[in-house]
């Protein structure tokens, strides 16, 4: 009986000429995985069938949506994690849970390897097997784009249509996309050029914020611990609410990126981004923690955020300080409760304002009238004494600068006389201080 090997399975072009490769080059019975992660009816129907009608012996589909959000997403949001500024990590965050999946559908086969299509460029090779080193360091890895002789996503679409395998990626139209229910990614065809403008077939969930309405869209948020619980006062699940938010951010031309990003292996990267919901979601919970936060903790995440975004975009999910940061992040938001009204409008999501139960903010010590709890008086002390070491440093450099000034005013040579009777007064005050 032949070896099996487990497949992270898509249904794109690389996935689909991987299940002929490996039967060709490694004799092993190939079982096929996906992990729904949100990627859509049209991308996951018939998914099964296609993979077997490649040449898989088993094609399993696993519905993680809701375990994606809570333990994957909502993390990186109580992080606020953006990497390089601008992107929202929606790949990141997928591939290590879709990793697992594969992790678990190889111990229920009982196989003995595990395969992606990742190439050897991106990031997400690492993503993957460093969730494999994590979760099964038994298993071996087979990764086809670090051994085949295919270089280019047309060789891949000519070894497709040699073997008759079906595929929806066009020699006019070639996009690499990657969807879940956080955001979708699009890169290569035109968008490999930096200089070019994304063109209008690339964009799929929002429209062009100059196609927006002119009218803006009002909605409330509503948080509990840092995450999103509620639209407009109604509870929804975490799937219903992105979901939501996705539909009204499209709607306004909201969630677009277009970032050169650093890769992993150290090249740049163009990759166009939309993230609708996760825009409007991110603006609205910095805005309820600036209002809940104290000073130190806030500061703190900030500091932190790029260093937990980095570990994400690494693949380094599983890595024990990502797990403890995590930690920080949960007690560092625990009172990030409220509601958070924000405004869609021509691409932008704005906060307009946010009410909570545990707001630090106090309207009394914040007033420029009357305050019944602050003294005036009291902030001159502190005044002082918080700039008392600035205050020093200037005086001394003051008295130094003062000394220098004094020295080159003096003449540079004295007459030998005034040297002489400088010298003797010198010895005489030495001696009276000895004696």
């Amino acid at each position: 009986m032949a070896d099996k090997v487990v497949l992270a399975y898509s249904g794109g072009l690389d996935t689909s000429i991987i299940i002929p490769w490996i039967k060709e080059h490694y004799g092993l019975e190939v079982h096929a995985v996906c992990g729904d992660v949100g990627q859509g009816e049209d991308e996951l129907k018939g998914l099964e069938e296609k993979a077997k009608k490649t040449g898989a012996k088993s094609c399993k589909v696993v519905d993680v949506r809701r375990e994606f959000l809570t333990d994957y997403v909502w993390p990186n949001l109580r992080a606020m994690s953006v990497y390089e500024g601008r992107y929202l990590l929606g790949t990141s965050m997928a591939r290590p849970i879709l990793a697992k999946v594969q992790v678990d559908y190889a111990r229920e086969v009982g196989a003995k390897y595990v395969a992606h299509g990742c190439t050897g460029k991106g990031t997400d090779q690492v993503r993957f097997e460093l969730t494999y080193q994590a979760l099964a360091p038994d298993l071996e890895i087979i990764a086809p784009w670090r051994e085949w002789d295919i270089r280019s996503r047309e060789d891949a679409i000519d070894y497709a249509e040699a073997r008759k395998i079906p595929i929806t990626a066009s020699r006019t139209k070639i996009y690499s996309r990657d969807r879940n229910l956080w955001h979708i990614s699009h890169e290569g065809g035109a968008l490999e050029d930096p200089a070019n403008s994304p063109p209008e077939d690339v964009w799929m969930l929002t429209v062009s914020p100059e196609k927006a309405p002119d009218e803006p869209r009002i909605l409330t948020l509503g948080f509990e611990a840092g995450v999103p619980v509620s639209v407009d006062g109604k509870k929804l699940s975490p799937e219903a609410l992105v979901a939501r938010l996705n539909e009204l951010g499209g709607f306004h031309g909201v969630g677009r990126v277009d970032i050169c990003e650093n890769r992993l292996v150290g090249m740049k990267s163009r990759g166009v981004y939309e993230t609708p919901g996760g825009t409007i979601i991110l603006e609205a919970v910095r805005t309820l923690r600036a209002l809940t936060m104290d000073r130190d903790s806030a500061r703190m995440c900030e500091k932190l955020m790029p260093d937990y975004a980095d570990l994400v975009y690494t693949g380094r999910w599983f890595a024990p300080l990502r797990e403890a940061m995590d930690t920080f992040f949960r007690e560092a938001t625990r009172f990030v409760t409220g509601e958070v009204r924000v405004k869609l409008y021509k691409g932008t999501a704005t906060a307009l304002g946010a009410s909570s139960p545990y707001s630090l903010y106090s309207e009394d010590l914040a007033t420029f009238g009357p305050s019944a709890k602050y003294d005036h008086a009291d902030s001159k002390g502190f005044v002082r004494l918080y700039g008392l070491p600035g205050m020093v440093a200037a005086q001394v450099r003051s008295g130094k600068r003062a000394g220098k000034a004094a020295k080159a005013v003096l003449p540079s040579a004295k007459p030998t006389a005034t040297l002489i009777k400088t010298g003797k007064a010198a010895k005489k005050r030495a001696k009276q201080v000895l004696t």
